[in-house]
């Protein structure tokens, strides 16, 4: 059994071997995708509670085949890449909301939307 994503110490998006980038599949229903995310909300969730201090200050490598892009600490991609993406896309899904008329539901407690 292979190293769960979350334990590679690197991640090369343009393999230089010739294998196939990672691709989800595409969800066939709502249903199916609302499954996938609490699964992987639930690994996450795991994998975050399971690293210690010494796993987070490891380096983690970006590559694009096989060249080196970058290099930083694990807690740096669980912040910039991980969190800062989700709340951008929070962000964005706010903006949509609002283009649309469609009440803003609370993300971090109860939005402005729902207190009128």
């Amino acid at each position: 059994m292979g190293k769960r994503d979350t334990q590679k110490d690197s991640l090369d998006y343009a393999p230089a071997d010739g294998s196939q980038p990672y691709k989800r599949e595409a969800a066939r229903s709502s249903q199916e995708l609302l499954a996938d995310f609490d699964k992987n909300v639930a690994s996450a969730r795991a994998a975050i509670t399971e690293t210690s201090d010494e796993g987070y200050a490891k380096l983690w490598t970006l590559l694009a085949g096989g060249q080196k892009i970058f290099s930083i600490p694990r807690v740096a991609v669980l912040r910039s890449f991980v969190f800062n993406h989700i709340i951008h896309h929070r962000g964005q899904l706010s903006v949509y909301l609002r283009l649309n008329d469609i009440p803003v539901p609370g993300m971090y407690g109860p939005s402005a939307d729902e207190a009128s």
